[in-house]
């Protein structure tokens, strides 16, 4: 029944119907990976073409990461609401493993066919957003960024930024809150930018992607490991915070309660 047929409208013999128990028909996963190529490219142009953009406009270093930040909550919003729909809007790889590993644990989630399609897209994606970004503000296609981000204080920093991303997206979906996730996620990365040390990337892709370009919001190759590394240090604290903070609790014949 759709929900324009008035109740009670005999649906027509000739259509076919699901079988009793059937999983919903899925948005196809070339179109899921077309999705999550597309809007981690336009993250990553929004993330460096608005740093390109503040540096050109001030040499003030707070004006421009206010810029850099309010830009990237809008876009990564819109974003969300737009291709979620499609792919969950992951546009990183540390929420795709995130779900993939709830979803072995008995959760939802994606499986490891997606994972292979989801992540290669991603990091696709965002090499490909960094040389649009460049390419419109007449910067060299790609040029490898000197931006050393290697210090110990800013490797913590993307721990703390992926873990509270994973508390934040885990949390929602727990609460059965997902449709905040637009307002709640851009939220949490404008705030992030400016509590944490390394400006949260949180995002291996975008990471990936920040180093091909000399840029404001560049990362040099040589901090990438460490970067990536702490990143996934920080999925598995934040899954862990997700299963202390939301445990299921049970009933008193000892069965999981809602």
């Amino acid at each position: 029944m759709t929900a324009t047929q008035p109740v009670g409208t005999p649906i027509p013999a000739d259509v076919p119907q699901p079988a009793p128990g059937a999983t919903p028909p899925r948005t196809p996963l070339i179109a899921r990976a077309a999705a999550e190529l597309v809007g981690t490219a336009a993250l990553v142009a929004v993330v460096v073409g608005s740093g390109v953009q503040a540096t050109k406009l001030t040499q003030d270093a707070a004006l421009q990461l206010l810029a850099n930040s309010t830009a990237t909550v809008f876009g990564l919003g819109v974003l969300i609401a737009l291709l979620g729909p499609v792919s969950g809007a992951h546009f990183n790889p540390a929420v795709t493993l995130a779900e993939w590993w709830t979803a072995r644990r008995g959760g939802a989630g994606v499986g490891a066919r997606e994972v292979a399609v989801y992540v290669p897209s991603q990091i696709v994606g965002a090499i490909a957003g960094a040389i649009l970004a460049d390419a419109m503000f007449g910067e060299p296609l790609v040029k490898w960024s000197t931006h050393d981000r290697s210090a110990g204080n800013l490797l913590l920093g993307e721990v703390v930024a992926t873990a509270g991303l994973i508390l934040l997206v885990f949390g929602l979906a727990r609460t059965d809150r997902l449709r905040f996730a637009p307002v709640a996620v851009a939220s949490y990365i404008g705030a992030a930018y400016w509590f944490t040390s390394s400006t949260s990337f949180a995002n291996p892709a975008v990471t990936i992607g920040r180093a091909f370009t000399d840029t404001f919001a560049g990362i040099a190759p040589a901090s990438v490991p460490g970067f990536i590394g702490m990143q996934l240090v920080g999925v598995v604290v934040g899954l862990a915070l997700v299963a202390v903070i939301f445990m299921r609790g049970t009933t008193d014949s000892g069965t999981p309660g809602a």
